[in-house]
């Protein structure tokens, strides 16, 4: 399981290796040009003292609350509330989770997402997430924390996080010379929240189509290149795999029965080969035809059950 302050930090140091020039500062707004080749000017504090920088192109990947967003009028997205705590546990309940991740699913960790337990190396994180419900954020974190209480026992929480989770990708992702990657983009996956890969594969992707369309850094490019060689060839990669997957989250995602419905469907084999595969690949999975449809026939008949013994147990209390 991924460590985001390990993992940036290489990063960062990868790309100073490389050539890149790191500032350690803040930015506040990006000035957009009035006239087509002339530079962007990007306003920043470094130790509260301002200053600005011009650039040709600016590629923005500064998160959900993207400021670079904000400057091109990129419009807003409905976002999910996380919510986490790092949990420093003793030896012997660390070992547990060596090599399990935890998922748990219900109206009292999330009335529409999932809660988790993920190792950390040398720590757990237990949290949660909502999109209906983020006033309600602590009350689903005390949830999931009753739920794995007997295995968390003992622990010391050594850090405390929330942050923005995008539930689809911006109206406008490209404008003029400047592109939006990862969450400034809104590439977080429905059903699983992933956003690291495609964060990193959409920031690959714009940085080799801005190499290639300036030649190199020969020539200025223009949005007409940035929409050619980086949005269409990540829409054609990965847009019809978000489609799926918001589908996927409005069907079983909304209710216990529907909730209790995915937890039967997934335990059929096939189900899961196909899920390891779409999920190992990011990229929906080529199956057996015969087999999609018994799996699409399947699931209707799990959420034709599970509502129906939903209903019957409402009923009897």
């Amino acid at each position: 399981m991924l460590r985001r302050e390990v993992l940036d930090s290489f990063l960062r140091f990868r790309a100073q290796s490389h050539g890149a020039q790191l500032i350690h500062a803040l930015v506040t707004e990006v000035d957009v040009p009035s006239s087509p080749n002339a530079p962007y000017i990007i306003h920043h504090l470094i130790n509260n003292s301002r200053h600005s920088l011009a650039v040709d192109v600016v590629i923005g990947a500064d998160g959900a609350n993207s400021r670079v967003a904000k400057s091109i009028k990129a419009g807003n997205y409905s976002c999910a509330i996380a919510f986490q705590e790092r949990i420093k546990l003793p030896d012997d309940k660390m070992e547990y989770y060596k090599d399990l991740a935890e998922m748990y699913v219900g109206n009292d960790v999330s009335p529409d997402f999932y809660a988790w337990v993920f190792p950390k190396c040398d720590h757990v994180a237990v949290g949660t997430g909502t999109v209906c419900s983020k006033q309600d954020i602590k009350k689903y974190q005390r949830g999931i924390r009753e739920r794995v209480k007997c295995k968390i026992k003992g622990g010391k929480v050594i850090k405390v996080e929330a942050h923005p989770i995008p539930e689809h990708p911006r109206s406008i992702r490209v404008a003029g010379r400047v592109a939006l990657v990862g969450d400034a983009a809104g590439y977080v996956t429905k059903c699983s929240g992933e956003g690291i890969y495609f964060a990193a594969k959409s920031g690959r992707i714009c940085g080799e189509g801005i190499v290639k369309a300036s030649e190199g850094g020969e020539k200025v490019i223009n949005e007409g290149d940035l929409k050619r060689e980086y949005l269409r060839k990540w829409d054609d990669k990965y847009l019809s795999t978000y489609k799926v997957l918001d589908l996927l989250q409005r069907v079983f995602y909304g209710s216990n029965a529907g909730r209790e419905a995915m937890v039967e469907v997934c335990g059929d084999e096939y189900v899961q080969r196909m899920t390891f595969d779409s999920y190992l690949y990011k990229r929906l999975a080529d199956g057996n035809r015969v087999e999609d449809v018994k799996m699409v026939l399947k699931s209707i008949g799990s959420l034709i059950r599970c509502n129906i013994v939903s209903r019957e147990m409402q009923k009897l209390y």
